[in-house]
């Protein structure tokens, strides 16, 4: 008997299960109260097998495939406002988060610009993509010449959205200001580094700063499985301007008059000026948060180009 009570219950609950959401919304409490959520536009996530463990994705599904390389520290949620946008555009944006950041397994080693370009051939593979376009901003633009020099095949344009290269005095300065703020980084049991940086975000982010995206860049920081500081540190350490040197792939400079290393454009521009180069008027570090529709636009329209 207590067995058939069982299957009567299990028999009993299946019809509410099969109940849409818009009956379950109707008799809940909870929805009456605060009515409808709004639910946002969200790619489909997944893993693939790569070469340091797995790598995680998010993927529009069709249309013809961009890859989206991030800055560092952050992960492939920096492009949650252009993931829509570029699939409206006929774009199949696929976000990647480098190892050790958002959801990516770490690198058992202090990582360099080099060993994260392996990650994109491996997410291609998983996907069925044989060949597919690449953009990167910042540190994400140094990934994304790196893939297109180590395996060329597999890209057919790049998009540099904030080249940054730079000279050895420079690069000595990043990196001891990077060993001082994050190598040797302070938790304190108060919880006051997540406020320092949320000001600090808050104040790089400049005009019409949103509370809730300034949460996410603060949280998006500290929740990668590797040191934050690997990021930078893999960036500092990059000759991003040897690299884009031997680029021979249809190449655009994307920029922004407000970005932080506006002038590192310029002087790529100066550089390559074979490469396209499109700037947008404003804007600071989170050029796709703050111009998002003409950042898209910019993107469409390279890839269109004939």
């Amino acid at each position: 008997m207590r067995f058939a009570a069982r299957l009567l219950v299990v028999a009993l609950a299946v019809p509410a299960m099969a109940d849409d959401s818009g009956t379950r919304a109707a008799s809940n409490p909870h929805a009456l109260r605060f009515g409808q959520l709004e639910t946002p536009y969200l790619p489909r996530r997944g893993y693939a097998d790569g070469p340091y463990g797995q790598v995680h994705y998010r993927d529009t599904g069709s249309g013809r495939p961009l890859v989206l390389i991030h800055q560092a520290p952050q992960s492939s949620r920096q492009f949650t406002n252009v993931y829509e946008p570029l699939h409206a555009r006929g774009i199949r944006a696929i976000g990647v988060d480098l190892p050790g950041f958002g959801e990516s397994d770490p690198m058992a080693f202090v990582p360099t610009i080099e060993d994260w370009a392996a990650i994109v051939p491996a997410v291609l593979d998983h996907l069925g993509i044989d060949q597919a376009d690449i953009a990167g901003h910042h540190t994400g633009a140094m990934v994304a010449t790196e893939v297109a020099l180590q395996f060329p095949e597999r890209v057919r344009r790049v998009i540099l959205n904030g080249p940054f290269p730079m000279d050895a005095e420079r690069r000595r300065a990043l990196l001891e200001g990077m060993g001082r703020r994050e190598v040797e980084f302070d938790y304190p049991a108060d919880g006051s580094h997540l406020r320092e940086t949320y000001d600090i975000r808050f104040e790089l982010y400049g005009d019409d700063a949103d509370p809730k995206t300034i949460t996410r860049y603060t949280i998006d920081k500290f929740s990668g499985y590797a040191p934050f500081w690997t990021g930078h540190h893999a960036a500092f350490i990059y000759d991003h301007a040897a690299s884009i040197g031997k680029l021979k792939h249809p190449t655009m400079i994307l920029t922004n008059t407000g970005d932080q290393i506006y002038e590192e454009a310029q002087m790529t521009r100066r550089q390559r000026p074979d490469f396209v180069y499109v700037e947008l008027d404003g804007g600071g570090i989170d050029v796709v948060d703050q111009l998002t529709t003409e950042w898209a636009d910019s993107v469409a329209a390279f890839l269109d180009r004939r």
